[in-house]
């Protein structure tokens, strides 16, 4: 490699934010994005398909009766005109951001949005410009200063913070300054709202995206919105034009664990056990109440470490999350509840944390 790449990883190890991969067999999850349990419970049938590789791009040789019926399911289940299935979320988002925007249009996002929709905005030509987070102020001060075709881009949970985005109030804005409303809804789908359908669920806005890989314990995701915006995507977002499309079976699959989603008493179980966790720490943080998601802000990198390294010594599956994830000072231990961990667990992971 050359020198200058070589240069930038010691920088990183010597900053204390070099990433490295981590295998946690045995441990207790308090890591993962399966809030729901679900990826536990995935049953995959023995079923005879003509084949079990897609074979190619869904323009070309991998579309099938399968995708195409899992498509239709999802814009019934969501209640939306159309759905476009892609292989993951960071690919729906860059698909739909370096598309939708054009020349002369202008993205405003929110400061803490997700890095794929970044890196999206990035492929566009729009101007983009970022609104301090949950900002409504700041958010119509934007507006008012936005040229073209606007669109505005939000997450309902925020993954970093698990916190929520008053959704209301900005459908209210972009009414008003006649913007288009994008909502990643990666990390809320499969646990809030109604039978876990989202906080977008029944309201007006261009574009929901929706991830198969957090809440429903899959793959993939779906971009939600009108058949002319499906049609659209079809024909200009290049992360869905020049991808091999996903295995035949996956569709299935994912429906399949939409639908194992909508017993609600998942849902109770996880909210009893956020709730046992915010008792146990009397939590005063910004995650909501009603979040897997529980951030407990230890600034510094060495803190930060340390205090991952002392619950991963305890058999807790937990990491740090660090600069450039999140801003520097701004450190923080990310602890996600799920509805299979137990009252014990959680008793045992709020001791060590309490000592902070």
């Amino acid at each position: 490699m050359k020198p200058k790449f070589l240069q930038l990883l010691k920088n990183r190890k010597e900053s204390g934010s070099y990433r490295s991969l981590s295998l946690f067999q045995d441990f207790v999850d308090f890591f993962s994005n399966d809030y729901l349990g679900l990826s536990r419970k995935l049953k995959v049938e023995s079923q005879k398909f003509d084949r079990l590789g897609s074979t190619g791009s869904r323009l070309i040789s991998g579309n099938s009766l399968e995708a195409e019926s899992c498509e239709s399911f999802l814009a019934d289940f969501f209640q939306a005109e159309a759905a476009l299935v892609f292989n993951s979320g960071y690919d729906a988002n860059i698909g739909l951001f370096s598309s939708v925007p054009q020349k002369g249009d202008t993205v405003i996002y929110d400061a803490l949005i997700h890095a794929s929709i970044r890196d999206g905005i990035r492929l566009s030509y729009a101007k983009s410009y970022s609104f301090a987070h949950n900002d409504l102020h700041d958010l119509e001060k934007k507006l008012t200063r936005s040229e073209g075709s606007v669109f505005v881009a939000v997450e309902s949970l925020y993954s970093m913070d698990g916190d929520i985005c008053p959704l209301d109030e900005v459908i209210e804005l972009c009414a008003k300054y006649s913007a288009y409303l994008i909502v990643d809804e990666a990390h809320a789908v499969g646990v809030l709202g109604e039978k876990g359908k989202g906080l977008t669920f029944h309201k007006e806005v261009f574009a929901r995206i929706i991830t198969f890989g957090k809440g429903y314990g899959y793959h993939g995701a779906a971009v939600l919105g009108s058949e002319e915006l499906k049609n659209y995507l079809i024909n200009f977002a290049r992360s869905f034009i020049y991808t091999t499309a996903l295995p035949v079976e996956d569709y299935q699959l994912i429906q399949q664990q939409i639908e194992s989603s909508e017993d609600d008493n998942l849902r109770v179980a996880l909210q009893s056990n956020i709730d046992y966790f915010r008792a146990k720490l009397n939590y005063q943080g910004v995650s909501a109440n009603t979040s897997p998601i529980q951030i407990l802000e230890v600034p510094g990198v060495d803190n930060a470490l340390n205090l991952a390294k002392q619950l991963q010594e305890n058999n807790f599956a937990v990491k740090a999350i660090l600069s450039p994830t999140v801003p520097e000072g701004q450190e923080r231990i990310r602890i996600c509840i799920h509805t299979f961990n137990t009252k014990e667990e959680i008793e045992k992971i709020a001791e060590i944390l309490l000592q902070y």
